[in-house]
């Protein structure tokens, strides 16, 4: 798992979780898909990736050591490859997985995608737990409290403007009629 969270790391940076922490570079302050739970939503049983994630590991550290080896990089025997690497030899491994020639380009994109879940909108936990509990991703975002009754409403329309009239047959509830 250090290596598809060091992947996370690459992707959506954050801040060391504590001292001599490898997985997470510290690239940046403030937390990252690691400190959101990457790890959970890769390992959610909703999703049958579970299994796979060993193997995709053992691709990206097959990749790191492909990158690190003609650019004479000495990777510590004591730590998978990809995590072995600086943030900036992450970075530009990680910006070649997303080639358009890469052969493996789809299982990068999916991991992105579920990473950027975990951060963005903390995916594998319930929302109004989340908020609760201050998950790292959505303070970061400024992701809004819901109201006293514990809905979530937003007077501002994302585009400034409402995008089309309200149907004359919507009850106040919001439902269509």
């Amino acid at each position: 798992m250090q290596t598809l969270l060091a992947f996370a790391d690459t992707l959506i940076p954050g801040e060391r979780r504590f001292p001599g922490d490898a997985v997470a570079a510290g690239a940046v302050t403030g937390p990252g898909a690691v400190q959101a739970g990457a790890s959970d939503i890769l390992t959610s049983p909703q999703l049958p990736l579970k299994a796979l994630l060993p193997s995709i590991a053992t691709l990206l550290d097959a990749r790191a050591i492909a990158y690190a080896a003609p650019r004479l990089i000495w990777l510590s025997p004591l730590r998978p490859p990809f995590v072995g690497l600086s943030f900036a030899h992450r970075t530009a491994l990680v910006e070649g997985l997303f080639g358009p020639d890469d052969v493996d380009r789809s299982i990068w994109q999916v991991l992105s995608l579920l990473i950027g879940v975990a951060f963005d909108t903390a995916g594998s936990y319930d929302t109004r737990q989340a908020v609760d509990q201050k998950h790292p991703g959505l303070t970061w975002l400024g992701f809004p409290e819901p109201g006293s009754d514990g809905l979530w409403r937003f007077a501002d329309f994302s585009y400034g403007c409402p995008l089309a009239s309200l149907h004359p047959g919507t009850t106040p509830s919001g439902s269509p009629a």
